[in-house]
């Protein structure tokens, strides 16, 4: 799941992204450090509060977990705890199967209930009308009733940018792609496509565009040292790339807590 959530995070948390306000009806202002107390899986997937104050809280799910909503109750306390209020809450499904997943939780004295949204649920063609590419990259995991055609439109948004947010573009979506088994579909269409054609034979981005799950991650993980510290110099770029996948796994986590590369890289 880790090369998805770090993607999906990463779009999900862009201020030009609509999908979470699509879902929730309210709009993040800030992100918050999501380091919860005495739970235990310690960090939530997304913390967000609005301009009113409320907070919001999404965890995002590939698979369907038979104790989902049991977790989302210990977040809610645990959120209760840190931030003094408790949160609106979303499970964000974004796998395959259907969802089986439950979310109340009842017993004496409690019922406690939280949404779970399938990304499937939601009309894909909003999200690529968008003038957000965050909107358009994550719309390849929402409905449609022509798939195929959803994708050239995906490819034709990203065709458009500048070179450099084409190629992290291009990376992101094939990341989320791997989620609707559409990775090969996608390369076949950018090989049709002369200017994504270009990034896909590129020295740096094409290895990494084309590579399976480990390359995929290794692409999240710069970008997202880029958005935090800005640059990433040369010798982190290289250490991230010769890392294998628990070490990859072991940085991401750390990432989301470092003030600053030299806290990554030896």
């Amino acid at each position: 799941m880790y090369e998805y959530d770090a993607a999906l995070k990463s779009i999900l948390t862009r201020r030009s992204g609509s999908v979470l306000t699509r879902l929730t009806g309210l709009e993040v202002a800030r992100w918050h450090n999501s380091e919860l107390p005495e739970v235990r899986s310690r960090r939530a997937d997304l913390l967000g509060e609005t301009l009113a104050g409320r907070l919001v809280h999404v965890e995002l799910q590939s698979t369907n977990d038979s104790r989902m909503a049991e977790r989302m109750l210990e977040y809610a306390i645990a959120i209760y705890r840190g931030f003094g209020q408790f949160p609106e809450q979303l499970v964000l499904y974004v796998g395959s199967a259907a969802v089986r997943m439950e979310g109340r939780v009842t017993g004496p004295g409690i019922d406690y209930r939280c949404r779970i949204v399938d990304i499937r649920d939601l009309d894909g063609e909003p999200l690529l009308e968008s003038g957000s590419l965050a909107d358009n990259i994550i719309a390849v995991l929402a409905r449609f009733s022509d798939q195929l055609g959803a994708v050239r439109r995906i490819l034709e948004k990203i065709s458009k940018e500048e070179p450099a947010s084409r190629a992290n573009a291009l990376a992101e979506l094939m990341v989320l792609a791997q989620l609707r088994q559409l990775s090969g579909i996608i390369r076949e269409e950018c090989d049709r496509m002369p200017i994504l054609n270009d990034i896909m034979d590129h020295e740096v981005f094409g290895p990494l565009i084309r590579g399976g799950r480990q390359d995929g991650e290794r692409t999240v993980i710069l970008r997202q040292m880029a958005e935090r510290f800005g640059t990433v110099p040369p010798h982190v770029r290289t250490y991230v790339e010769s890392l294998d996948e628990p070490e990859l796994e072991n940085i991401a986590v750390r990432l989301l807590k470092a003030g600053s590369l030299e806290e990554l890289v030896p």
